[in-house]
């Protein structure tokens, strides 16, 4: 609850800050008679959601209002739908807007460059950190009494967890990526998946439609791209078809993939979906690490740390 309630106020904080690089999105939810949540559980879930945002975020569609929004949905079950607002992001511009503001504001940003080592001194104290440039080759070595390691899923390559038992679970989200003219959409499709029950999305990005997303166990090496696995795009897949079942589309039809790795914070094995998407901050004499969060609520993890 307390997690949600951050990442509104700090969506709403986004949309303000950032028109053009975070914009207003429309969602819709069929419902289903026996199948994924109830109408009464939705319209008190989004009350508090509009409540948290400071403004009526959600409306209810009529069975009817949801075949003619949502063009070939699964029509067995159907009652009705929800709509609620949220938002999107262009995450690379937005990641270089904040580098090129602390550059204004006197910083330095060196790309391609990788932290190879923190250098202490006899008392253990952080007095500097090694750099080298992975394009060049080029090694320098940079004093400093503070490093701020945000380093996501590789946190603990500089700074082990000082917790016995809580560790970073890399987990992996997985996107189908397919031509927008297959299925013109104005608004993301929400739905849950008829296997385990998760949350799906189905949503338009420049001209093309993103299907995702999975959340699996990243078990292969961290330090390379990652890549989805024909298993999630199975999944994916398995979900398209269970919410657009007259839509003819199929694996063929997928022009790309995205993956990404999820720095999240485990003290026990439970199913990765089910895992807390908190933050957390260590310190130890000079080095700071943050890690886990949203891009949402970057500015809290920020002021955090």
């Amino acid at each position: 609850f307390l997690l949600t309630r951050s990442a509104v106020r700090e969506r709403q904080r986004l949309l303000s800050a950032y028109p053009g690089l975070v914009d207003p999105l429309n969602f819709i939810m069929p419902l289903y008679d026996g199948h994924g949540p109830s109408m009464k559980a939705m319209k008190f879930g989004l009350a508090l959601y509009s409540l948290m945002a400071g403004e009526k975020q959600h409306q209810v569609f009529s069975r009817a209002q949801t075949l003619e929004r949502v063009p070939a949905v699964r029509e067995g079950d159907l009652l009705s739908a929800v709509g609620f607002k949220d938002a999107q992001v262009d995450d690379a511009r937005l990641v270089l807007r904040l580098i090129f503001d602390g550059c204004d504001q006197g910083g330095q940003a060196f790309n391609y460059t990788r932290a190879t080592a923190i250098e202490r001194n006899v008392e253990g104290e952080v007095v500097g950190v090694h750099l080298k440039d992975t394009e060049s080759g080029f090694e320098r070595f940079v004093k400093t009494p503070v490093v701020v390691n945000a380093t996501g899923a590789f946190a603990e390559i500089l700074h082990p967890s000082p917790v016995k038992g809580f560790h970073i679970r890399p987990l992996r989200g997985s996107h189908l990526i397919f031509p927008g003219k297959l299925y013109p959409l104005d608004r993301v499709i929400s739905f849950i998946h008829p296997v385990d029950k998760r949350a799906m999305f189905l949503f338009p990005w420049e001209g093309c439609l993103f299907l995702g997303t999975t959340d699996v166990d990243h078990t292969q090496d961290v330090l390379k791209e990652p890549g989805i696995t024909l298993d999630e795009a199975r999944y994916l897949m398995t979900g398209l078809a269970h919410i657009l079942p007259n839509l003819k589309v199929s694996l063929a039809d997928c022009i790309a993939s995205i993956a990404g790795v999820r720095p999240i914070l485990s003290k026990k094995k439970v199913a990765a979906s089910k895992e807390s998407r908190e933050h957390v901050v260590w310190k130890d004499r000079g080095l700071v690490t943050v890690t886990g969060g949203k891009l949402t609520t970057f500015q809290l993890l920020a002021k955090d740390a």
